[in-house]
């Protein structure tokens, strides 16, 4: 046992001391002074070598910093309505003159490309069909977009100045407002009679009647009111079948 105890303390034993650490210790960090300050010197030669002496040079700048001005207004809720192109007045009064055939039309007004009324109206229309037990929106939609493309074309043979895509379909999207009311009616009585008959052949002359009128002021046709209400009256009037029937 005498002979395996010494064998222990052979065997563990070792020279290494506390200074012997610190010595390394400090080797070790006088060698990395010396690595960074050799690192630090050839990143300055290179960048001396590709960096004009100009650009290394400091100047202090005399100029004044740039600082926007703060605008309240750029956040607020009208100028995204402004950015979006919806104007809540004009579509206020295409709205009045569609419900007044008898209203002369304001042609700078209805000459713009204004979707947001006639999206409203066309869902407005589906909306009322299925509250009266039909569901109609892609008949609503199909027919008014084969309706729009050709009256498009129509007004363009017919017009010298010619007439947008956008233009038309606003005016006749507008003008589908009295239709509006008619599937309104569907929901409280049935529109299979007489009096439903009636109704519908004054509505689908009442839409005719208004996009004719806000064709001819918007295109300056000043006496083709009949020619360009008679294609009116027959889009309109497959909308009154589909509401009726």
């Amino acid at each position: 046992m005498s002979n395996l105890g010494q064998f222990d303390s052979d065997f563990y034993q070792s020279n290494y001391t506390i200074d012997n650490q610190d010595q390394s210790s400090e080797d070790s960090n006088a060698y990395g002074d010396l690595y960074g300050s050799r690192q630090q010197q050839a990143s300055e030669q290179l960048q001396a070598a590709f960096v004009p002496q100009e650009m290394l040079m400091s100047s202090g700048y005399e100029g004044q910093f740039f600082q926007p001005a703060s605008n309240p207004d750029y956040y607020s809720q009208s100028s995204y309505i402004d950015k979006l192109g919806i104007n809540f007045n004009h579509i206020w009064q295409k709205t009045l003159t569609v419900l007044n055939p008898l209203k002369p039309a304001d042609g700078s007004i209805m000459n713009e490309t204004d979707l947001t009324g006639p999206i409203l109206f066309c869902v407005t229309l589906g909306a009322t069909l299925l509250l009266a037990g039909k569901v109609q929106f892609g008949y609503v939609y199909g027919m008014s977009a084969i309706g729009c493309l050709g009256i498009h074309t129509l007004l363009n043979l017919m017009s010298s100045s010619g007439a947008s895509y956008g233009c038309v379909a606003s005016v006749l999207g507008y003008c589908l407002l009295p239709m509006v009311i008619l599937s309104s009616c569907a929901i409280f009585f049935s529109l299979q009679g007489t009096f439903g008959t009636v109704l519908a052949l004054v509505i689908v002359g009442w839409c005719s009647l208004s996009a004719s009128k806000i064709f001819i002021s918007a295109l300056n046709m000043e006496g083709q009111q009949l020619l360009i209400a008679y294609p009116c009256a027959l889009l309109y009037g497959l909308f009154a079948l589909l509401t009726v029937f």
